[in-house]
């Protein structure tokens, strides 16, 4: 490591403003801050903040990330050797290895497009490169079906990135989630892509492994068989651990909660947020379950689809959601009730927690600023009060 950071300051002035490789100068910085830890801080008013804060946010989000995606990949091979009916004589590195070779390819795709154009875009700009992409690039292959196409998943990328984030002003600065973005992208350009029977399992071999699927072989998720109208066949222990059809990285609460603890743990994510989209969806599932509008219980509208990966991991991105505290209550309840009436009341679309987080990031700076107004008018009173009383 002492070479390499030799050989950096050796070429450094190369990029320096006077040097002649001074138009790669954001290429370069990017690079180094990537491997080394800056040593500068940044000043914004009156507050002084370490440079490397939001690398270590990103890179603590990521680590809470691998536990969800590694099963991913666990299941993507589990659910390939189940339905060719061949799991029983497979072992367990045989179905990781397949779905780490299915899913790696989307990680790929997902980090070269959105990079590229990340580091394309502050080259043209002179700015430095941000470090927002390292969780989005990976937030996105999880959340997508393991059939998707990779060049339907690079056009999605280069739209998340380009339209959600950089025309904003870049990291810190846009209004929607960009990985959301991408999937809303990608469900309302490409939906047979997105949705359906038919892209939830793995069905070719890879580098012989695997089972290659006979065509036209379909496989819904619990959720996807509501939508249908017929009885949810996997039982809750599956539902929690994880081993049904689904986003490759979706499926395990478990995974999801040991990245919950892990953001919760280094106080990146707000537990306001994170427990209010939970209770919002809980009594919101309750009053459907009443009336018996859903076939589901209101636990298991918790535990399907994307509501628990959705609360811990895209409710509480801090660039998107609310800043105040009471707002965090007031988002995340909003998101919790919005997913599950989505799901409950437009059968066509029975997983509802990407619109519900997507909608209330259009929302968030409007409850900040009456929570904000609030405060200022309770203080006023409170201020005009103490100077009658004296």
């Amino acid at each position: 490591m002492k070479a390499l950071r030799n050989y950096l300051n050796k070429v450094k002035p190369n990029f320096e403003p006077e040097g002649r490789l001074h138009a790669f100068r954001s290429l370069f910085d990017g690079f180094e801050t990537f491997l080394y830890v800056p040593n500068t801080t940044a000043r914004s008013g009156v507050n002084i903040h370490d440079a490397i804060d939001s690398k270590r946010i990103m890179s603590m989000v990521v680590i809470a990330l691998l536990p969800a995606m590694l099963f991913g990949m666990y299941n993507v091979g589990y659910q390939n050797y189940l339905a060719a009916g061949t799991l029983a004589g497979a072992s367990f590195w045989a179905l990781f290895f397949y779905g780490f070779l299915a899913v790696l390819p989307k990680i790929l795709v997902s980090y070269i497009v959105g990079l590229g154009i990340e580091f394309a875009w502050a080259q043209w700009k002179g700015e430095e490169i941000q470090e927002g992409f390292l969780v989005s690039g990976i937030l996105i292959p999880l959340i997508i079906p393991v059939n998707c196409p990779l060049w339907i998943l690079a056009i999605a990328v280069a739209f998340a990135v380009v339209i959600g984030k950089e025309i904003f002003g870049g990291t810190g600065m846009n209004i929607f989630n960009p990985a959301l973005l991408c999937r809303a992208f990608l469900f309302f350009a490409y939906p047979t892509k997105m949705s359906g029977d038919q892209v939830w399992v793995a069905n070719d071999s890879i580098f012989g492994l695997g089972n290659t699927l006979p065509d036209g072989f379909t496989c819904a998720t619990p959720l996807g068989q509501v939508g249908a109208g017929t009885d949810v066949t996997a039982p809750l222990c599956d539902m929690i651990t994880g081993f049904i059809p689904g986003s490759i990285g979706e499926t395990s609460v478990i995974a999801i909660a040991i990245g919950a603890i892990i953001l919760l743990w280094t106080g990146i994510a707000s537990w306001k947020t994170m427990l209010s989209v939970f209770v919002g969806g809980a009594l919101t599932a309750c009053l459907f379950e009443s009336v018996g509008s859903t076939p589901l219980h209101w636990y298991e509208h918790l535990v399907l689809g994307g509501f628990c990966f959705g609360a811990v991991f895209m409710a509480t991105d801090p660039v998107t959601s609310c800043r105040t505290e009471s707002g965090k209550w007031i988002y995340g309840l909003l998101i919790g009730v919005m997913a599950v009436v989505i799901r409950v009341m437009n059968p066509g679309y029975p997983e509802g927690m990407m619109l519900a987080i997507l909608l209330m990031n259009m929302f968030a700076p409007t409850i900040d600023h009456f929570v904000v107004e609030r405060n200022i008018s309770k203080r006023m009173k409170r201020g005009s009060n103490s100077l009658m009383d004296n």
